[in-house]
Parts: C-alpha cells; structure tokens; sequence
C-alpha cells in the first residue's frame, strides 16, 4: 500500500470481504502489532476507549514489539475500514493484521 490508490483499492477489497464473511452488526477482532513503546501503545488504547472494547496486549518475547488485540461491536464494514484508517493516521509504526 504505497499510494492512496493502492491503499483505497485495499479497503473497497476489506469491505467486500466482511460483508461476505459476517452478519452485521458483529463483534470485530483487530489486530495490531507496535512498538513496545507506552506512549503508542497508549495513543493506540485511547482510540477505542468508551467504545466498549475488550483490549490485549502481549508483548513479544524479547519485549521489543506489542500485539494488542481489540474486540469490539462494529455496526458495518464501513465503521472497521474507518477505524484502521484512523489509526494508522493517529499512531505512527502500528501494523495492522
């Protein structure tokens, strides 16, 4: 995803892949690997606060990056899409899976 082209030709693809997949509403796993760095992974936490969100975190085995899983009720795709859009625009260095 190096161009905004490419990179909104990979979420119209998402979207029609979760609406295949999944009866909306439904509960919605992302995934994410940073860091292990408190701030992001705070700035990270702090996007789906109030929202209802069940988050873990495991940090790697030698401390060096986080996986931080986030469960959470999503109404559509459109919401998840726009969710991995604005975290990847508010936490530097996240990777999303």
């Amino acid at each position: 995803m190096s161009t905004p082209s490419n990179s909104e030709e990979f979420y119209e693809k998402l979207k029609g892949q979760l609406y295949e997949t999944a009866s909306w509403p439904t509960e919605y796993l992302y995934k994410f690997i940073i860091k292990s760095d408190i701030e992001k992974i705070a700035k990270l936490e702090a996007l789906f606060n109030n929202l209802g969100a069940v988050i873990n975190k495991t940090e790697s085995k030698n401390g060096k990056y986080t996986s931080v899983s986030v469960n959470l009720h999503m109404r559509n795709p459109d919401a998840v899409i726009e969710k991995y859009k604005e975290v990847a625009e508010k936490v530097e260095g996240v990777i999303s899976l």
